[in-house]
This record gives C-alpha cells, structure tokens and sequence, in this order.
C-alpha cells in the first residue's frame, strides 16, 4: 500500500476508451438513460470523424504525470497525483477512495477547466467533497485558474501562431470559445460567462488584438435554452461583413477532445469551407510545460 499524506486530485471530464464503449458513457452523462438508436449513430459518427477515439483520458493521464513531476522537482510536500474522472472510471469518488487507502490525509483538488460554475466546476467539487467528508479527509479546492500568468502566456503564443497563418488576409476574426450551458446560469448570477468574457480581454490585449468576438459552442440538446450566440451562427455572419479568415481559440478547452475535434475541426471547418472563409484553430495546450507550470502555480498558491 503507498503511504502518501498530501496529494493532488485532478479532476477531468473522460471519454470513452473505444467505440464499443461510447453508448456506456453516454449513459452516465444523461443521468442513466441511453441514447436514442439515432444519437448514438450520429455520435458514433463522431468518433469515426476524429479517428475513432478522443485522446482525453490519455491526454489527462499524462498532464498529471508531468504535473507530478514539477511538483517533485522543488522542495513541495505533495508526494502523488491523482485522477479522477466524471463520466468514466476511476470516477471522482473512486479515486478518493483511492486516495483515503494510499493514507491522504490532505489533497488538493483541481478541474481541468479554468473557469467556474456551479454546473460544471461545481458539480466536480461537490462530488469530491461529499466522498472526502465521508472518508475524513481534507480537500482544498481550487475554483478558477484562468489567470494563471504561465497559461495566459502559452495562449498568447497559440494565438500569435495561428494569427500568423491568416497574415496574408485583410480582415481575420478571432473568435473566443467555450462550452455553452444552460441559459439559467444567468439568473444564478453564476461567475462563469464573466470570467470567460474578462478572459477573452485579457488575451486580446495582450496579443494586441482589437477585432474579436466571444462565442458558445457544443451546446446540449435539451429543451431548456443554452447560452448563446453559437459559433456555427456567428460563423455564418462573417462573410457577408467582409471577413475573409477566422482563428478560432477555445479558450474553454486545454486539451484536445470530441468538442475541439470534432465541433471544431471537423463541424465549424466544414461550414467555413461553405462559407469560403479560411478556419484555422490554435493548437491545444494538452502537456504544454507553460500549462503545466499553470497548474504547478495554481496549486502551490
């Protein structure tokens, strides 16, 4: 058994480990009802589209192994990184399970999103602090990192990378993402369309950027409403005012994933070739060391 008194949680979305599981986790996401024949058709086409698989788990795996490593290289009592997932397993309390067994008696707890709401964030949150209360052991959470200086930076290189691309155009949109949620955040007066707008002018200004515009994407297809305008709309606007290329960054995303792949790459891609606008997306962070560092940061504040 590992005896290890002070740890790290990261804490992800997961995706499925292959097709075949695909229907399993979409289950869990729609609270234990499968999907319809025909959404999981189309979502499977998704895969297909992307190469079969997300690298998520993958991608998440190998951030808390790097993470791990900058933690071990100054003098930090934070002896493990954990993972624990949403949607797939080892689930969020499974791993503080883990966690209790290995002798953690202090963590803390860390989303791999960098902006706050009580839909997304929060419910990550709720979920480790009910297991952990449970078990007697003590998580600090951190709610929000979007400011990290070391992410910021790594962005602004993203973006003056793919802004360089669009160099031989004469009017470029930037359009700044995220992942839509329901409409009813803003009557919660919930910090997360907020911090994502104060987000986007923090990196417009520090790439020198004034032409951009922030959009939702990836919304869920239920009855209520979700946050708007979508990407596809706004897409669809930019020709006819003249615009000849986007870059799309999603600020909402630091790894590559079905919405980055897929709503991106393969979705908005397509309709800005309908279009007859050029589509370029910053790289994803992923293991990034600025990303890293971020998180190195976030941590040991």
């Amino acid at each position: 058994m590992r005896t290890v008194k002070r740890a790290v949680l990261l804490m992800s979305y997961g995706s499925p480990s292959s097709k075949a599981n695909v229907e399993r986790y979409y289950t869990h996401i729609r609270g234990g009802r499968a999907p319809e024949p025909a959404q999981l058709e189309e979502l499977l086409g998704r895969y297909d589209a992307i190469g079969g698989r997300s690298p998520l788990t993958e991608i998440t795996y190998a951030q808390a192994e790097s993470l791990e490593k900058r933690l071990g290289e100054t003098p930090t009592d934070f002896s493990h990184v954990y993972v624990g997932f949403k949607h797939t397993e080892p689930f969020i309390s499974q791993t503080v399970e883990q966690m209790v067994a290995d002798g953690v008696q202090e963590a803390v707890g860390l989303v791999l999103a960098p902006h706050y709401s009580a839909l997304s964030v929060g419910v990550y949150v709720h979920e480790a602090k009910e297991r952990s209360d449970e078990l007697g052991m003590h998580i600090r959470f951190i709610h929000d990192w979007y400011q990290q200086s070391s992410l910021n930076q790594a962005l602004v290189s993203r973006l003056q990378e793919a802004l360089s691309s669009m160099r031989h155009h004469n009017k470029v949109k930037v359009i700044f993402s995220a992942h839509s949620l329901p409409e009813r955040i803003v009557a919660m007066k919930d910090p997360y369309p907020e911090q994502l707008q104060r987000h986007s002018i923090i990196l417009a200004s520090q790439v020198g950027i004034d032409d951009w515009q922030f959009a939702w994407q990836s919304a869920g297809r239920t009855r209520e409403p979700w946050l708007g305008p979508d990407i596809l709309r706004v897409l669809s606007t930019l020709k006819e005012n003249g615009y000849e290329g986007v870059v799309s960054c999603p600020i909402g995303f630091i790894a590559d994933h079905l919405e980055v792949l897929y709503d991106l790459d393969v979705e908005a891609k397509i309709h800005c070739n309908q279009l007859g606008l050029d589509f370029v997306r910053t790289h994803s962070l992923n293991t990034d060391p600025l990303l890293i560092e971020a998180l190195y940061q976030a941590i040991i504040a």
